[in-house]
């Protein structure tokens, strides 16, 4: 594993520092300041006749990323997690410690630095050291700074050498963390109430997706990685709560791209006494919320598209079927001459698909990619919604609506079906679709069916890919790109280390 010339040399220098006395994993020692406070706290030294305040002494820790040896002296760039600082190392202050340093100290290596602030002829506000420590002496030379880590596929599997190089990297997990506890905190600003539901089900359900399979030893069943926490929400409407939400993953057993991992984060939250209209305001203000928390104009790039929120629209399913997917509605209307139209168009359409996934089908080709502006489409086909609640004008559209944002879906809500009788004919109409070989068709759920039929009131649902959504607000192309950890294939890395996903 640790063959290589380079690693031994540094293996060796590990080793040269035992028999110094010194133990190259060091602990115990604690800094006074990050670097950015040293920085901030200092700057006034900059400004003084001779610039140094010999009477501080403060000690700061980080990884070396740059080093400079310049005979009976050195400057070694520091960086901790809030910014890079400079320290002078000299063989005046440290004499025998100074020429251990020389010896053993690497780019990549983990130090503690103690000593007072000082400005350096160039103007640079750095630590002249008085103590010098080795807190972790790494083995595993870093990639070069001007070449970098450039690998994308090196740079997913072994995300902490991304973090290491790539500082931007480390920007947008920070913002996905802010987008996170953002978003948690509208919603309890709002009046929800954070819960939390079991990832593991025996009746797969909530979503259209094929799950993944584990088993249960004590129980001596089978269990299903959720695949939305939809059920078990609802459930708690049931039981008397009226408004709540839950963040935390799904696992989907489908295919990747760059918009899709089969583990990934959602909001679900669920407002009783409540329509999808108030859902659609509802998730204005929390846009208008995380933008202006982010600090982020109206207007955003996104994959070269220009994505305006002030420009959001409210448009109906067949209606961007016609203007927007240029579709007329002679042939949206009749099954038969929306089937040849997209056979016309080249698109392969799997036999027996009902009229409502036809339309699915045209909507997902011809209009999705186009909706750049926020934009709620609104009353989808009940064929596709087996969850929403009936139309009470239309019994062939739901009360269902999905936001659309750079050509992708960001978020689905509906007013819930809440009808006992009706959401049994629906889950019998799923398990028929199962049985023509409808992998993604949803599990009859009678626990479920049970629970509605001790009431639910009138209640609105919604949810929220965090993925997606981190994507759209930090620029992101890939969901890779804000997935600290995606999925990989595993590979056999270059020190024979099995690496898993």
């Amino acid at each position: 594993m640790f063959s290589n010339q380079y690693i031994q040399q540094r293996i060796h220098k590990a080793n040269s520092l035992r028999e110094e006395g010194k133990n190259p994993y060091k602990n115990g020692l604690k800094r006074s300041l990050t670097n950015a406070a040293f920085l901030e706290k200092y700057a006034y030294v900059k400004g003084l006749e001779e610039p140094k305040d010999k009477e501080k002494c403060e000690s700061i820790v980080g990884r070396v990323k740059l080093l400079r040896l310049m005979g009976k002296a050195c400057f070694i760039k520091i960086e901790d997690e809030s910014a890079i600082l400079q320290a002078y190392v000299s063989q005046n202050e440290l004499n025998d410690e100074f020429k251990s340093l020389k010896k053993h100290l690497e780019v990549g290596d983990i130090v503690l630095v103690k000593g007072f602030p000082f400005a350096t002829k160039t103007g640079e506000l750095s630590v002249h050291a008085l103590e010098f420590y080795i807190l972790s002496k790494t083995i595993v030379p870093l990639p070069e700074k001007f070449h970098g880590l450039s690998d994308i596929e090196l740079r997913y599997r072994q995300r902490y050498l991304d973090l290491i190089v790539n500082p931007s990297v480390k920007d947008v997990f920070k913002k996905r963390s802010l987008i996170v506890s953002s978003v948690r905190k509208f919603f309890e600003m709002e009046g929800f109430l954070e819960v939390e539901t079991p990832m593991m089900h025996p009746i797969p359900g909530g979503a259209n997706a094929r799950p993944f399979i584990t088993y249960h030893n004590a129980l001596e069943i089978e269990r299903y990685l959720r695949i939305a926490p939809e059920l078990y929400l609802k459930r708690l409407i049931v039981g008397g709560f009226e408004a709540v939400f839950e963040i935390n993953r799904n696992f989907r057993n489908e295919g990747m791209d760059h918009s899709h991992n089969p583990e990934f984060t959602m909001i679900e939250f669920y407002w009783a006494y409540h329509t999808y209209e108030d859902l659609i305001e509802l998730s204005k203000r929390l846009f208008d919320y995380l933008l202006k928390t982010l600090n982020l104009p109206s207007k955003i790039i996104y994959n070269d598209m220009e994505v305006d929120f002030n420009q959001t629209s409210v448009i109906s399913y067949l209606d961007a079927l016609e203007t927007i997917g240029g579709i007329s509605k002679d042939i949206l209307e009749k099954e038969d001459r929306l089937l040849a139209y997209l056979l016309e168009q080249g698109i392969k359409v799997e036999p027996n698909l009902t009229y409502g996934k036809l339309l699915a089908e045209a909507f997902d080709h011809f209009v999705e990619h186009q909706l750049i502006n926020p934009t709620f489409v609104t009353q989808y086909p009940i064929e596709i919604s087996p969850l929403a609640r009936r139309n009470d004008s239309n019994p062939n559209i739901a009360d269902r609506f999905e936001l659309f944002i750079a050509g992708k879906e960001i978020a689905n809500g509906f007013s819930e079906l809440n009808d006992p009788l009706d959401q049994l004919e629906r889950f019998k109409n799923q398990v028929a679709e199962k049985e023509k070989g409808d992998e993604e068709a949803q599990y009859m759920d009678e626990d479920y069916v049970w629970a509605l039929a001790h009431g639910m009131p009138p209640t609105a649902g919604q949810g929220i890919g965090i993925d997606r959504l981190v994507m759209l607000l930090t620029g992101a192309k890939s969901i890779k790109d804000v997935i600290l950890f995606p999925a990989m294939r595993p590979v056999k890395n270059d020190f024979n280390v099995e690496s898993e996903e």
